[in-house]
């Protein structure tokens, strides 16, 4: 019998502005046909808030598929597997904001770790899809960051910053729970967020399972089992893509000679970056670079990929 083929699965990691805890996509260039050219899902390092505001289409939030339209927004936890797909030919318009939910909570509640554990667990208990007409106040307050990110008038980190505590409220209120005495809930361990943002930030050097492990606080043979059940491929695959992707880019950007390319993305002999090379992108090192525009299609095979936010 032959095997199942292994679901593809995109890691988009943002990194947030040094002076804040936001990050906003707005504008023209996601008025677009929405991820009709690949067929994954994929997932961030924080959570994602999506408006919605025309076009027609598939939001997909892991087994569930809801048809979107304009006034609708979706509120996405950290770690949860995503995608959507405009309706052929047509264009939607969405913008987004990434949120930097446990950094917003400490700067909400100092000093009390519990009360946040326990209100952490409910803001990203589950991803939801909603109409502005069913969450009229979340909806409206979602406009709000938006428009104030946009637009950057006069005070408006001070308007976002209220804003954004009364949006992770409003979302806590919509996943009842006991605030006070009742388990933490470990969502960062059942993510793998952890894991994967250690994998990113230490790809360049030697990483062992045992820390990745080490990192989410579980055993070696939970986590990989846990990894190939959320990420369809094996830690050592997920390692070795990140360091294609990061070599892709040094040989498109800089004229370091391959051996130093290979080098700075972490692998210790030319040979293993090759073959490595060639069995993710489809030729060699040498030839990307020679041609990396008839390349770029391979980068959208890869199973995760190193995305940041702009």
């Amino acid at each position: 019998m032959a095997k199942k083929k292994k679901e593809k699965v995109e890691y988009r990691y943002y990194e947030m502005p040094a002076d804040s805890h936001i990050l906003a996509l707005t504008g023209r260039k996601w008025i677009q046909t929405y991820r009709r050219t690949v067929d994954y899902l994929h997932l961030h390092n924080y959570m994602e808030i999506g408006y919605c505001y025309y076009g027609t289409g598939q939001l997909v939030l892991e087994d569930k598929v809801y048809d979107y339209s304009g006034d609708h927004f979706s509120v996405i936890p950290a770690g949860v597997l995503h995608t959507t797909n405009s309706t052929p030919e047509t264009v939607s318009r969405w913008e987004y904001l990434f949120l930097d939910v446990d950094a917003f909570l400490e700067e909400f509640f100092p000093g009390k770790s519990n009360y946040r554990t326990q209100l952490l667990s409910r803001i990203n208990a589950r991803a939801q899809y909603l109409s502005v007409r069913e969450a009229p106040v979340l909806g409206y307050l979602i406009q709000n960051i938006l428009n104030e990110m946009s637009h950057k008038r006069e005070l408006y980190k001070d308007s976002v910053t209220g804003a954004v505590r009364q949006v992770l409220v409003e979302i806590a209120r919509m996943n009842p729970g006991e605030l006070r005495g009742a388990k933490p809930v470990e969502w960062r361990q059942n993510s793998l967020k952890g894991a994967l943002e250690y994998i990113h930030i230490n790809y360049t050097s030697e990483i062992k399972i045992k820390e990745l492990a080490e990192v989410c606080c579980i055993s070696e043979t939970h986590f990989r089992r846990l990894f190939m059940e959320k990420m369809h491929t094996t830690p050592v695959e997920y390692i070795n893509r990140t360091r294609i992707h990061a070599a892709c880019e040094l040989l498109r950007k800089t004229e370091d000679p391959i051996m130093e390319v290979s080098q700075r993305v972490g692998y210790s002999t030319l040979s293993t970056f090759n073959r490595n090379f060639k069995k993710y992108i489809g030729t060699t090192p040498y030839e990307w670079r020679a041609r990396p525009e008839n390349y770029e299609q391979k980068l959208l095979e890869y199973a995760m990929k190193w995305e940041e936010g702009w």
